[in-house]
């Protein structure tokens, strides 16, 4: 049975001011910690196109040459960079998407591109890995090392309770801006095609200005020039 409603005071259509509970002092602080991370009660996801990317020294290992090095984003200024982030070395979906990408890496050097992974491995577990498995010795590109996690946080995919970090792509034009990015479920693998594809449209409408390209544009095919005359003709 439905419980009934209060009753009413005579005269006035009120039931009188609400009373809330106290809260509790781990929610004031939870409400405390999420005002100073983000600056609001509510969660603010921040945009990261044309943000520059942070200039950090971070070790990497050079398969080339089998050494490690400090490497740091500005060493690669005045040529695209694409940034792929992934949460372990010797597991399992990683492999397949750095096979993929180290089986493209010469399109990607043809576009006058770097590609570097990233993850929260060392570079002595990265040397490790690409002594030990297959698809992992086919990589020539710079292994980053990120064990603190601090590029991995800077740009949005650490996962704080793991020390890993999410899959995530940074396509990142010469003057060091992010121009595309995704970052998605470790469940999920990318594609290093697709990657190449949206490096290739990016640096197409850099280097033309005015023009845009439309859906699974590749290089070749039309473009579009925003204006007027297209408006509700496409």
């Amino acid at each position: 049975m439905a419980r009934p409603l209060p009753a009413r005071p005579a005269g006035g259509n009120s039931v009188g001011p609400k009373v809330y509970p106290p809260l509790g002092a781990s929610f004031l602080n939870f409400l405390l910690i999420k005002f100073i991370l983000f600056g609001s009660i509510g969660i603010i996801m921040e945009n990261l196109i044309g943000k520059q990317v942070p200039d950090f020294a971070l070790e990497a290992y050079l398969p080339e040459g089998d050494k490690t090095k400090t490497i740091r984003l500005a060493d690669y200024k005045d040529k695209w960079t694409v940034l792929v982030f992934y949460p372990a070395d010797f597991s399992f979906v990683c492999p397949t998407e750095l096979e993929e990408l180290a089986n493209c890496y010469k399109d990607f050097k043809k576009l006058g591109a770097e590609v570097m992974s990233v993850s929260t491995d060392t570079v002595f577990t990265h040397k490790a890995w690409h002594d030990k498995s297959p698809a992992i010795k086919k990589i020539k590109f710079p292994m980053v090392a990120d064990p603190t996690g601090r590029l991995c946080r800077a740009l949005g995919t650490y996962i704080e309770e793991e020390g890993l970090s999410l899959r995530g792509s940074f396509i990142v034009d010469p003057g060091g801006k992010i121009r595309a990015y995704e970052i998605h479920d470790n469940s999920i693998g990318r594609s290093a095609s697709e990657l190449l594809r949206k490096l290739q449209a990016a640096k197409f409408v850099s280097e033309h200005k005015g023009q845009v390209c439309p859906a699974s544009w590749t290089p070749g095919k039309k473009t579009l020039k925003p204006g007027m005359n297209l408006v509700g003709k496409i």
